[in-house]
């Protein structure tokens, strides 16, 4: 992901520990978090609770293998701007990141 990302002009910031994730975001401010449902220790909603917590409002998406009507409405009450189900298809993300940062950016 991080590869086809950063091949489509997206600059890339990649973290195995959400602790470091949450950490890189408050000081870096991203215009998108793209972020895994299921992660060591916590997951992908609670990682932007987190951050909304704390003052973010950038987009976000959520990418996970376990996608669920259920799921979907969760990440989207606490503020996902779209989930994706993997196996994902690349213009799948690239569209979602690009649409999500877009309407940010006209708010």
């Amino acid at each position: 992901m991080q590869l086809l990302l950063q091949g489509r002009g997206f600059q890339v910031r990649s973290f195995a520990d959400p602790e470091a994730l949450v950490a890189d975001v408050k000081a870096n401010n991203p215009a998108c978090l793209v972020t895994d449902y299921r992660m060591a220790g916590c997951n992908g909603v609670e990682v932007l609770d987190r951050l909304r917590t704390a003052g973010w409002s950038g987009s976000a998406i959520l990418v996970t293998a376990y996608g669920s009507a259920e799921l979907l409405q969760r990440a989207m009450a606490h503020g996902f701007d779209a989930v994706i189900d993997k196996p994902c298809k690349d213009s799948a993300l690239i569209n979602a990141i690009r649409d999500a940062t877009m309407g940010r950016a006209g708010n």
